[in-house]
């Protein structure tokens, strides 16, 4: 089941789990108030404990109760701003106590301004480091705020046309990245356990937040990605921003397929397209 991040729009199918109709209701409980429940509050209105509440919520929407509210609440004074809110009135709407909390929780969602990316990463640091993988040589770039990059068959040069206006620093990663991130290509590590740093813009940052919703071992079509964003008629939008994915893997691109079952397009070749979601799926 796909949620999307205005619960609002969610329909839950008859086949649902006991606990993908829990996840819908506190779900719908995040949506539905102005400053969200405690974990607490939430495990007792739906009659479970906070530890066993917060693992499910995880495993259906890829975060937790807490990281959905903080969606929830950025979503709507984003959206606000794009149809020409004024600032404080959305800031206010979205549920936030004040301009200053809504600024700190977007420069923590943002990463590296949206002007640095604009600008090549001018004023920005990135560590990276070229390593062999199952899947060939992986280019893993890294800001201290998280990953920017993560790519195949990629070296300095490619990284260079990225950031051009970045100080680059081979080996320069954050402590333990480089083996956090190894542990979730090759199949071992958890996922949303590597901090991002991709920009982007609100639809793009929505695609991405679906992309890394979809469990492992399953795909969507860029049909079902549109319509889980609330824009149901963007599926080649949908595809672009998929294509235009910075953080392999990371970011689970490889998990969107063709409509009619076949692999689709994948910016480093369908070899490790198909190798992932073979390795997804328990075949490999």
């Amino acid at each position: 089941m796909t949620f999307r991040l205005s619960s609002r729009a969610m329909t839950i199918p008859e086949t649902a789990s006991a606990k993908e109709q829990t996840v819908w209701h506190v779900a719908h409980m995040l949506d539905d108030e102005g400053k969200a429940p405690s974990l607490e509050q939430l495990a007792a209105r739906v009659g479970k404990s906070p530890g066993h509440l917060q693992r499910a919520f995880k495993q259906v929407t890829g975060l937790s109760p807490a990281a959905f509210a903080r969606a929830l609440r950025e979503e709507r004074a984003v959206r606000a701003l794009e149809q020409g809110g004024r600032v404080t009135d959305a800031i206010y709407d979205a549920g936030y106590e004040s301009p200053a909390r809504f600024y700190a929780a977007m420069r923590e969602r943002l990463g590296m301004s949206p002007s640095a990316w604009r600008k090549g990463g001018a004023g920005v640091r990135i560590g990276w480091r070229v390593v062999e993988t199952s899947l060939g040589p992986m280019l893993l770039a890294a800001t201290d705020k998280g990953v920017c990059r993560l790519s195949f068959n990629e070296g300095e040069a490619d990284l260079r046309d990225h950031f051009p206006a970045a100080e680059l620093v081979e080996g320069g990663l954050p402590d333990g990245l480089l083996e956090r991130v190894l542990r979730q290509v090759e199949g071992h590590g958890a996922s949303g356990d590597v901090p991002l740093d991709t920009g982007g813009t609100a639809f793009q940052r929505r695609v991405w937040a679906q992309l890394r919703a979809i469990p492992r071992g399953e795909t969507r079509s860029y049909a079902e990605i549109a319509a889980a964003v609330g824009n149901p008629k963007a599926s080649r939008a949908v595809g672009g921003v998929n294509g235009a994915n910075p953080v392999a893997v990371l970011v689970p691109c490889h998990r969107v397929i063709a409509a009619d079952g076949s692999l689709g397009g994948y910016a480093y070749g369908e070899a490790i397209k198909r190798a992932l979601l073979r390795r997804e799926a328990g075949e490999g």
